[in-house]
């Protein structure tokens, strides 16, 4: 671990200068790529400064206990030494978590997909309120909701959604989402009492960046075609709707959210270019199956990660068998909890691989 410490202090030192550097300035992308690889490491060497300071307070006050005679002495550097002890054992863990390796995407904005499964109509509606879940969590944080494409049920329910969320490190929480999600509740249709398993998947996409995956405009077939839904002015009467093919890996993403064909065109190159990097990551984790036993949040599609049971008024999450009693409030965006959870046992996992 103190090796890569000081390889980071050493790399730190050489992007202190290089920043300062008129040349480097001038060049602006250059300068903005080191103030990035500056910025990351600054945290852990700012750490590893603090923790070789205390390391030095404790080699003193070991020092004045050897040598001096003064009790009055001796007994301030015991005090000292004391307090140093517990305090280096907290930057210890501080840096270990520091090193910890950082999700790329975890500053992005995300691509939700929302899609009703196994229950027929009452998936459907399940789907539409983890829909108002997301939503409200966004609320909540200040981020923006972005709608994308939208599919409804003839009950009130959806189909599919698809929308954006905009915000500061919104990947970072919400790629724990991803996953089947499932109901336990009597339907509004049942009329014998009896309690209905339905089931909803959440896909939760980080924003792809140009640079980051090229689409080569010869493999989509673009269409365009009549919005349908409710609908104001020339929503029914214009073909404003568009639908893209990736022939290559049979891809196909609609949106029709917009009244302009370019706007909803630029929307689903969103989607598509977002679909294909997860399809590119995913692939990457299956060929390192002992790195993704220790992703608690990024895991296979088909995988039940939480149960909503109406009954018993209770959420659980079957990934660190957490249960909260609180449905009500978690359906209206108080996710934080879970959320938590997750975060701390996904690092205590890669903590184990840093150690």
């Amino acid at each position: 671990m103190f090796d890569k410490l000081d390889f980071l202090q050493d790399k730190y030192d050489d992007l202190s200068q290089k920043v300062a550097d008129p040349e480097i300035i001038n060049d602006q992308t250059q300068w903005q790529k080191y103030i990035k690889e500056l910025s990351e490491i600054e945290p852990i060497v700012n750490k590893y400064k603090e923790y070789k300071e205390a390391k030095e307070g404790i080699e003193e006050a070991k020092s004045i206990l050897e040598e001096s005679n003064d009790e009055e002495f001796r007994e301030m550097a015991k005090m000292e030494l004391h307090e140093l002890g517990d305090n280096i054992e907290v930057i210890q863990e501080e840096l270990k978590i520091l090193l910890i390796p950082k999700d790329p995407n975890d500053e992005k904005n995300v691509i939700v997909e929302i899609r009703g499964g196994a229950g027929g109509d009452e998936a459907g509606l399940f789907a539409g309120d983890l829909f108002r879940m997301y939503t409200r969590y966004a609320e909540r944080n200040r981020w923006k909701v972005e709608m994308m494409s939208l599919s409804e049920t003839g009950v009130g329910g959806v189909k599919e959604v698809i929308f954006m969320i905009k915000g500061k490190g919104v990947y970072s929480r919400l790629k724990y989402e991803s996953g089947v999600h499932r109901v336990q509740r009597i339907p509004s249709t049942e009329s014998g009492g009896r309690i209905h398993t339905s089931t909803a998947t959440v896909a939760v996409l980080p924003e792809v960046d140009d640079v980051e995956i090229d689409v080569n405009p010869n493999d989509v077939r673009v269409d365009v075609f009549r919005s349908s839904g409710n609908g104001g002015q020339s929503v029914n009467t214009t073909d404003s709707a568009v639908r893209l093919t990736h022939m290559p890996t049979g891809i196909v993403i609609s949106c029709q959210d917009e009244k302009s064909q370019l706007k909803n065109k630029e929307k689903a190159f969103k989607v598509l270019k977002a679909r294909l990097y997860d399809k590119m990551l995913a692939e990457q984790n299956a060929e390192i199956a002992e790195e993704r036993k220790s992703q608690v949040g990024t895991g296979d599609r088909s995988e039940r990660i939480r149960t909503y049971n109406f009954p018993q008024g209770r959420v659980t999450d079957h990934r660190i068998t957490l249960t909260l009693y609180k449905l009500d409030q978690f359906l209206d965006g108080d996710i934080d909890e879970i959320l938590d959870a997750l975060i701390t046992t996904d690092q205590a996992e890669k903590l184990k691989k840093v150690v």
